[in-house]
């Protein structure tokens, strides 16, 4: 209880913290007095005087604080139902953020995957726009190459024509 009230708002607290006092201090008493009476039990004379003189008051008194004791109880065993709800509560959710960890660090390994794969793709797209335009230099070499062979082969040709025919 003293726990749970410390936990509290200030406002509350205080109030709290003073009732519980105030308990810890009537039940103090009451174990101080039910020493004082288990002792007397030893010396029955004493046990007599403490029957004869006051027994209107020690019972008006005694049920008073035996209902007072009695609703000490009621609390602390509604503030024990409470801790163990709330413990109930925080194990709960502590399995739900280890899950919740669990599933983000899945994801996270698929991403690093995935972008693993992407740079892996990325490189083979830059391997193949190298050789690609590699083709296309040598494609255009040769284009110039033939043509040339062609021009000088027709010219070769017109000159053999020409030499032949004015003979």
């Amino acid at each position: 209880m003293n726990l749970e009230a410390r936990s509290l708002q200030p406002n509350v607290k205080a109030v709290l913290l003073a009732k519980l006092r105030e308990y810890k201090s009537d039940l103090n008493n009451l174990k101080s007095e039910h020493k004082r009476l288990a002792s007397a039990n030893s010396n029955q004379a004493a046990r007599d005087d403490l029957l004869e003189s006051g027994m209107a008051d020690a019972m008006s008194v005694s049920a008073n604080q035996r209902g007072r004791l009695m609703m000490s109880t009621e609390r602390l065993n509604e503030s024990s139902d409470r801790i163990k709800e709330n413990r109930r509560t925080m194990l709960e959710t502590e399995e739900l953020g280890v899950s919740i960890l669990q599933d983000l660090h899945q994801q996270r390994q698929s991403l690093l995957h995935a972008n693993d794969t992407l740079h892996g793709v990325d490189d083979n797209i830059s391997k193949s726009k190298k050789i690609l335009t590699n083709m296309s230099r040598r494609m255009s070499r040769n284009k110039w190459i033939i043509s040339s062979i062609i021009v000088v082969l027709v010219v070769a040709i017109a000159l053999i024509l020409y030499f032949k025919l004015s003979k």
